[in-house]
């Protein structure tokens, strides 16, 4: 298929252009009214064309109008196929196959269920606005330090005196002697 051969990206270029300007300004038959041509690959030896077209049509009727386009683009495919060769300038014109395009429906189809997918989105974000936790705001157990060993209230500077001896030590030299003998 094309993307491989830059020349055959610039033939499906062409005979897309070509295509679309038969279909809109030569061609006038009414089956192929609403037609557009989405997409065109050429085969890297240039020897088939697939031509993905799509139709808008009328509510409830799309089935039997994409079925009459169809039939109107297989009788047109050979006029479709001279206006190609004419216009490109080709040794040989490429086989022109006509294929239904179903991305847009599809599309369409993506595109609702995105739209329900938005609306429970911004239900959700609504819920949420007033939601409050079942139980604490906070679950999860924060266990605070024991201080017992530690108090942060008693300083080192208050075991000095001011004239530099260590009250700390309630015990006097006697005591300290009694323990050595």
């Amino acid at each position: 298929m094309s993307g491989t051969n830059p020349r055959a990206v610039r033939i499906a270029g062409l005979i897309k252009r070509v295509v679309a300007q038969s279909l809109e300004r030569e061609l006038h038959d009414p089956r192929l009214a609403g037609v557009t041509i989405t997409d065109v690959r050429v085969t890297n030896d240039m020897q088939i064309a697939r031509i993905f077209w799509t139709q808008l049509g009328d509510d409830g009727k799309e089935k039997g109008q994409r079925r009459r386009a169809a039939q109107a683009l297989n009788q047109a495919k050979g006029r479709l196929r001279s206006h190609v060769g004419h216009k490109a300038g080709l040794r040989l014109t490429p086989v022109l196959e006509f294929k239904y395009d179903d991305v847009p429906s599809e599309a369409t189809e993506i595109e609702d269920i995105l739209t329900v997918a938005l609306k429970r989105d911004a239900e959700l974000a609504k819920a949420r606005e007033t939601a409050q936790y079942a139980g604490d705001a906070d679950p999860y157990r924060h266990d605070e330090p024991k201080n017992d060993d530690f108090d942060d209230t008693d300083d080192i500077d208050d075991d000095i005196d001011t004239d530099g001896t260590d009250e700390s030590n309630d015990e006097t030299p006697e005591a300290d002697a009694h323990f050595m003998a």
